[in-house]
């Protein structure tokens, strides 16, 4: 059995920049990717505007991605591909003990850590509870960009579009540049879930409308969608009635949110945050359980790929340092906040930054972000503009915490 410092699961944007990471550090390191090439969903997202903060450029998903695979040829990380983790056993004395599946049959590795780097998925129409039959035409935005990205094939030449997520928006712009009509792009709350940007470019640019407080409530044809039923929501997301209306089209297409990957995280016994839907975390994202660390868009969803490579550095900077125990103490966020991460501070580390995540809960202007220690103001900022379809970053120093009955506070205010 091969032993290993720390595999890391998951070979997309996340896992890449964590294995790099551990390496330079002369960790020794697997990479376990379940499909036959790394970059996860970075492989079908042909649109430029990656790597910005990172790069300083405009890359496209691929070739975001190749700027971390053209690394790994030269560094010492062992690659596992076509590869699925079945089992993992925990004892405290030898470490972790990975059970996959490859294409040499069935492996296992032992470990000091893990990272996972798993990603996450998109919600179906399962999950939205869209009525009718299921007839050929529905699909999520994600199994659409990969056909039409990666297989050259076209889901329909008549599209509606649920939700406003980003990727949803993108391929708004994408199936009409290849020739297809959107008839509209539909959104249950009263506002974009998408970034700002995208609403411009993939919509706006394109005169694609966007029906807010708008639902699709069923859908129409026997063995192939031939039309959609949509209706207005009231606040609380009931549809109104009398407000029905058909619209023609051979496709629906699903961009109803993304929910962060963590099967594996569960099986562990990782406790999971409410909110993000991922792990609880501490400043160097591991999780509850010792020695299992968590990085990218298994641990909250991101919307843009340099913070989910910084997440996997962080989290390889973490598992690469040895620490005696954990004090662990909670970062406390008020109601004006729909997340946070880390969610937890680890005293007994006494490093000076740490890195911030969060979300609004609303729309709101001309605000301060500020965070507390036992009262005393540590960090303080002025945004003119917040919402909850974007993810800001702050980077705070909370050394002064050093008690198990320090208060972490992040508020909001005028």
């Amino acid at each position: 059995m091969a032993f290993y410092d720390i595999i890391v699961i998951g070979g997309g944007p996340a896992g890449l920049s964590a294995v790099l990471r551990a390496d330079k550090s002369g960790k020794k390191t697997l990479l376990i990717e379940r499909e036959g090439r790394l970059g996860g969903i970075l492989k079908q997202c042909i649109h430029d505007g990656f790597g910005v903060i990172r790069f300083g450029e405009k890359l496209s998903g691929p070739e975001y991605a190749e700027r971390f695979t053209a690394l790994l040829k030269s560094s010492n990380v062992q690659v596992s591909l076509w590869s699925f983790v079945t089992d993992i056993q925990h004892k405290a004395e030898d470490g972790f003990t990975v059970t996959y599946l490859c294409r040499d049959g069935v492996k296992q590795a032992q470990c000091k850590k893990i990272i996972l780097a798993t990603g996450c998925r998109e919600r179906t129409r399962n999950q939205i509870f869209v009525q009718g039959d299921r007839g050929a035409g529905v699909f999520t935005a994600g199994t659409a960009q990969n056909l039409v990205n990666l297989e050259g094939v076209m889901p329909g030449r008549k599209c509606v579009i649920l939700g406003s997520g980003d990727i949803g928006l993108i391929m708004a712009r994408r199936l009409t540049l290849e020739g297809a009509t959107v008839e509209g792009v539909y959104e249950a709350k009263s506002t974009p879930s998408g970034l700002p940007r995208n609403i411009h470019q993939c919509l706006e640019d394109f005169n694609i409308p966007l029906h807010l407080s708008t639902t699709v409530t069923r859908v129409l044809g026997d063995r192939r969608v031939e039309a959609v039923e949509i209706c207005q929501v009231d606040k609380q997301m009931r549809p109104v009635k009398g407000t029905e209306k058909i619209v023609d089209c051979d496709c629906l297409i699903l961009a109803v949110g993304l929910i962060p990957e963590n099967e594996i995280a569960t099986a562990l016994g990782v406790q999971l945050d409410k909110r993000t839907k991922g792990p609880l975390v501490d400043q160097n994202l591991e999780t509850m359980r010792t020695g299992i660390f968590c990085c990218g868009n298994a641990l909250h969803v991101n919307d843009l790929v340099d913070y989910v490579s910084e997440s996997g550095e962080t989290a390889a900077d973490g598992s690469c340092s040895e620490r005696s125990g954990r004090c662990l103490i909670d970062i406390v966020a008020d109601k004006a906040f729909s997340y946070n991460v880390p969610q937890k501070i680890n005293i007994n580390d006494r490093r000076d930054k740490t890195i911030l995540y969060f979300r609004s809960a609303d729309i709101v202007t001309d605000k301060k972000v500020a965070v507390y220690i036992d009262g005393n103001c540590v960090f303080s900022k002025k945004f003119l503009h917040l919402s909850p379809p974007e993810m800001q970053r702050i980077t705070v120093d909370l050394s002064s915490a050093t008690s198990r009955k320090s208060r972490i506070e992040l508020r909001m205010e005028d």
